[in-house]
């Protein structure tokens, strides 16, 4: 496994959750300061976390940050495969520690949050409408224009970007929530959603509630199943 991949993907996913997640915190729960500022600040938030983590590890490793970015790429033969395992090891450890730091930076909050529902959504997604079909389909949907977007903003072939290429992979996500997050609160990301969830299960969360277990691979499957699909057809593309 090699150590600067992985490490490269445990920081730059554990500084997206933590800014990631940290937005959805402060727009939550009760007595912050961001209290009831809404969705257009979680979307830009979770916008800059992308375009900061990137910046903060491209250099290294890339910064997938995603293992469906992971798997689309090793999908088209742009990751090796045996450099997989640490990319995806990077990024559930990540996610779990940016999760835990969220939880201590806002300590002093959760008792003052009433809603355990509330306090759910800052670690993970839930569907606003809950039928399993549809809410497949959204992050199948949401997660291909992510890594197809990816893949095309980063070629070769693309001299538009440049240095600007995490700025606008973070507008991208930017976009993506705006316009299509709307019905799961878009995880297109098993790691962000996943390992967050399993955060909630295990610390003393005061009056936390159920961690919607019965929705979990959702957010993991569906994310998976689109970044293939986003890097197959991008890929297909003269670029």
């Amino acid at each position: 496994m090699p150590s600067h991949i992985f490490f490269s993907e445990v920081i730059g996913t554990g500084l997206l959750i933590l800014l990631g997640d940290g937005v959805v915190a402060g727009v939550l729960l009760s007595k912050s300061k961001a209290e009831n500022s809404g969705w257009i600040v979680i979307t830009f938030g979770w916008a800059m976390a992308v375009a900061m983590a990137v910046y903060a590890v491209g250099q290294f490793d890339g910064a997938h940050l995603n293992p469906a970015v992971t798997l689309g790429l090793a999908v088209i033969g742009v990751t090796d495969w045996s450099n997989v395992p640490s990319y995806i090891g990077g990024e559930l450890v990540g996610a779990f520690i940016g999760a835990v730091l969220v939880w201590v930076h806002y300590s002093h909050h959760w008792k003052e949050t009433e809603d355990p529902g509330l306090k759910l959504a800052v670690f993970c997604t839930g569907p606003a409408i809950r039928n399993p079909a549809f809410n497949f389909i959204s992050e199948v949907i949401g997660t291909f224009v992510l890594v197809f977007g990816v893949v095309a903003i980063t070629s070769s072939g693309n001299h538009l970007v440049g240095g600007l290429a995490p700025l606008i992979i973070g507008l991208l996500v930017f976009a993506i929530g705006l316009s299509l997050g709307g019905p799961t609160g878009y995880a297109i990301n098993p790691a962000r959603d996943l390992m967050p969830r399993i955060a909630h299960f295990l610390l003393p969360i005061p009056g936390k509630g159920s961690s919607d277990w019965e929705y979990a691979l959702i957010p993991v499957v569906g994310p998976i199943v689109g970044g293939i699909l986003g890097a197959l057809v991008a890929h297909q593309l003269p670029i």
